[in-house]
């Protein structure tokens, strides 16, 4: 039976060296009151020390006022393993975690989310670890960085090629944790643990189960308690037989800057027109370019930025409800929401953990995925994992939309089509190999990978190809025979009339 003990009792709970693996995704489903506990203790009695942290999506939000942030100090932190850190707007202060890393005061590795969740489970059934094609010719490879954010992280590698059964894999080492700390909203008084008022279930179940199997301990942090019996056993998600100690803060937001919305968690259902569409600008010349890729009856996975906005073009073009959204923290439909909500979906029709979810994106069961890019170099590879910058074809190009398409007025300074990218996230040659259909989109042209890299296949009213396309990549673009305007609908500010196509057999 687990035991309502206060944040800083669940501090002190954590060992020196210990392995410690947090539920969230920024500061959605964060045991925020938890990881700020375990921060103060160390600043007032210098323990626990040297903690290697594994946090599966994201470790904090950009502002380094939640999660990874209240572990960020030296001496406490000794490792850290995440899926993405936070990042953010160069206005806003850099996150103390992202000193640590640039600094090289500890070794960072950023572990695609999917295999952080697989290694997860292998460490809980006591398996030797994870072999995997994902990742194979990205930062990720050991060829490459081997996930390592830093140089420090150079020297302790997580990941190795290796040779199976006549294929070449990426293998990771399960790691075990000593302490899992997750969150939920309700714990009854034998520590069953419901998530009713949550956006995500994220993988809080895996996690517990690795950290109870291999004789670890497992904190929940919930919003309320419950008399034992009270939940519906189909509520839990997390049952009582995995949980040793619940802290209790009743005051936990839902996710970062929304202390509770219920769209969220299903309770209630947004009305569309609540919805706001994205401005008229550059960004949502993109994002309408892009919806015009989708077909009815589409699964499509979207990531932070740019991508984000695709969903909102399809409610303003009557076309809601024509894909189903996936997002990896486990929503299935509904309207992802944007900016510091992103993970959450309103209306979402279901919310499945993240490990299955990811299962879904590794396996190929969707149909297309949007990301936005911040590089693009000559053999097509994409970097949208180490950067700050916004998929325009310059970086911090000053630009116009009018009726008449696009008008150039001053080149940003850091091109964004480069010789050769800070960050392989996205690997062109792998994608050939798998016959993938990649298309880079801008707001003054359309790019498609041919077999010799990025070839430009349309370019925007208003926009003269080899001044404002050709001059500003960093390496020769190739041109379709057959390069078509962008169409004009795009840089109208009323609704382009969308009709979206059917779905490919």
């Amino acid at each position: 039976m687990a035991r309502v003990i206060t944040p800083d009792e669940a501090a002190a709970l954590i060992p020196d060296g210990a392995v410690v693996t947090v539920s969230a995704s920024s500061g959605l489903g964060c045991p925020d009151r938890v990881l700020r506990a375990i921060g103060e203790r160390f600043e007032g009695v210098g323990s626990p020390r040297g903690l290697t942290t594994i946090h599966p999506i994201a470790a904090g939000d950009m502002y380094g006022i939640k999660g990874i942030d209240h572990l960020a100090k030296l001496g406490l932190l000794a490792r850290v393993i995440a899926g993405s850190f936070p990042s953010g707007p160069s206005s806003l202060p850099m996150p103390a975690i992202w000193r640590l890393i640039t600094d090289n005061a500890i070794p960072a590795y950023n572990v695609p989310s999917g295999i952080l969740f697989d290694m997860t489970r292998e460490a809980a059934a006591k398996r030797p670890g994870v072999l995997t094609k994902v990742g194979l010719g990205t930062f990720v490879d050991p060829e490459l960085q081997g996930c390592a954010m830093n140089h420090a992280a150079a020297a302790e590698p997580v990941v190795r090629r290796t040779e199976f059964d006549g294929d070449t894999w990426l293998y990771f080492p399960a790691i075990v944790p000593d302490v899992t700390i997750i969150r939920g909203t309700t714990a009854d008084d034998r520590g069953n643990i419901s998530w009713e008022h949550e956006g995500a279930y994220l993988g809080a179940l895996d996690q517990a189960l690795a950290a109870r199997n291999n004789g670890g301990i497992v904190i929940a942090q919930v919003k309320r308690l419950a008399d034992a019996g009270a939940q519906k056993p189909m509520a839990v998600h997390v049952p009582g037989v995995l949980v040793d100690y619940v802290v209790v803060e009743p005051d936990q937001w839902q996710t970062t800057q929304t202390p509770f919305d219920p769209a969220i968690c299903g309770e209630t259902v947004r009305p569309q027109d609540d919805f706001e569409v994205p401005a008229f600008g550059p960004e949502k010349v993109i994002a309408r370019r892009v919806a015009m890729e989708l077909g009815h009856g589409m699964a499509v996975n979207i990531g932070f930025g740019i991508a984000a906005n695709v969903p909102r073009i399809l409610v303003e073009e009557g076309s809601h409800g024509a894909v189903t959204w996936v997002l990896e923290q486990g929503a299935v439909g509904g309207i992802p929401l944007l900016g510091f909500e992103f993970g959450c979906a309103a209306n979402a029709e279901a919310i499945i953990p993240s490990p299955h979810q990811f299962t879904y994106l590794q396996g190929g069961g969707f149909d297309a995925s949007l990301l936005s890019f911040l590089q693009i170099d000559r053999e097509g590879n994409v970097n949208v994992s180490k950067l700050v910058a916004r998929p325009q074809v310059t970086a911090g190009a000053k630009l116009s939309i009018t009726s008449g398409g696009v008008r150039i007025e001053a080149e940003g300074r850091a091109r964004k089509l480069v010789e050769e990218v800070e960050h392989v996230t996205i690997s062109g040659r792998r994608a050939r190999e798998l016959g993938q259909d990649v298309l880079y989109v801008t707001e003054r042209c359309v790019l498609r990978l041919g077999e010799n890299g990025p070839e430009v296949v349309e370019i925007a009213p208003g926009t003269d190809l080899e001044r404002d396309v050709l001059a500003q990549s960093g390496f020769p673009l190739g041109i379709a025979d057959d390069v078509k305007p962008m169409p004009a609908r795009l840089f109208r500010p009323e609704p382009m009339g969308l009709a979206l196509q059917a779905r490919a057999a």
